[in-house]
C-alpha cells in the first residue's frame, strides 16, 4: 500500500525539517537533504500505519499545487510503503477448510495448526 502526499521542506542553518501539511503532526528532520527525505518517508509510513492500525481517519492529500511556501522552503511529493511500518505481529482468525482424515491425523499428532500454515506460506511466498 503506497501512498503519496505533498511534504514542505525548511531549510534552517545547516539542516532541514519537512512537515506534512494533510497530516496534523507528522514531521522530522535531519541534517542533508537527501537524509531529510528518507526520514520523512519513514515518518510518512509510520504516521499511516499508526492511524490505519487504530481506525483514526486519514486527510486525503492536497494538490501540491495549492501549497505555498515561505522563503527557504520548497514543497515535494514523498511515498511510502505503509505495508512496511504496520504492526507484522498482529494476528488475524483465518478460517480454513481441510480433509478430514488430514484433520483426523493432525489432532493425533497435537499439530500446531497456526504455526503449520505460517511457515508453509512463508515458505509459498518466498518468505524468510
Amino acid at each position: 500500500m503506497k501512498y503519496v502526499y505533498p511534504a514542505i521542506f525548511h531549510k534552517e542553518d545547516n539542516s532541514y525539517w519537512v512537515e506534512f501539511p494533510d497530516l496534523e503532526g507528522c514531521q522530522t528532520y535531519g541534517e542533508t537533504l537527501p537524509q531529510t527525505m528518507e526520514y520523512a518517508s519513514e515518518a510518512l509510513g509510520l504516521y499511516l500505519a499508526s492511524r490505519f492500525e487504530n481506525k483514526f481517519e486519514v486527510k486525503e492529500p492536497s494538490d501540491i499545487n495549492g501549497i505555498k511556501t515561505e522563503k527557504d522552503s520548497f514543497v515535494s511529493y514523498i511515498s511510502s510503503d505503509v505495508l512496511k511500518y504496520m504492526n507484522k505481529n498482529k494476528s488475524v482468525k483465518k478460517t480454513l477448510s481441510i480433509p478430514e482424515w488430514l484433520n483426523i491425523k493432525a489432532e493425533e499428532a497435537n499439530a500446531p495448526y497456526s504455526q503449520i500454515l505460517q511457515q508453509g506460506l512463508k515458505q509459498y511466498l518466498n518468505i524468510n
